[in-house]
């Protein structure tokens, strides 16, 4: 088993789309171990996304990730990591597979509806800022 960090973005939240994707993740077989609906802070943005602080689309990021409620979560499958990327689709909804959340609920590559960890390490990263004392 393995653990990754997966997040339901503000627009995906705003439209409602957040229990058709949390279907969407236990139908895929996966084990919600946690779950929390919050709001990000300008900081906990900027901790998230600080691989991309000297990008020019940086501050369109943070300013998107707190316009609104998400939801996080801790999901567990053998191989999480990939296979929730998997079902998440290309980053661009216009070229995400059909059937995966992007194409479903994104509507542009910084509106794509939901996030996921991108390696091992990214997810530790993330798994311990927004859950510090998951063990």
């Amino acid at each position: 088993m393995q653990n990754t960090f997966a997040m339901i973005k503000p627009d995906a939240v705003s439209k409602k789309y957040s229990g058709k994707i949390i279907d969407m993740v236990e139908q895929n077989g996966f084990d919600i171990v946690r779950m929390h609906k919050v709001r990000l802070t300008k900081e906990g943005a900027h901790q998230l996304y600080a691989i991309h602080k000297d990008r020019p689309f940086f501050n369109e990021m943070v300013d998107f990730i707190t316009s609104g409620p998400l939801i996080i979560m801790v999901l567990a499958k053998d191989n999480a990591i990939q296979a929730w990327r998997d079902l998440l689709g290309a980053t661009d909804p216009s070229k995400a597979a059909p059937g995966t959340i992007r194409s479903m609920f994104g509507s542009s590559i910084g509106n794509n509806a939901a996030h996921g960890s991108d390696s091992p390490e990214n997810a530790a990263q993330e798994l311990k800022l927004f859950f510090p004392d998951l063990k």
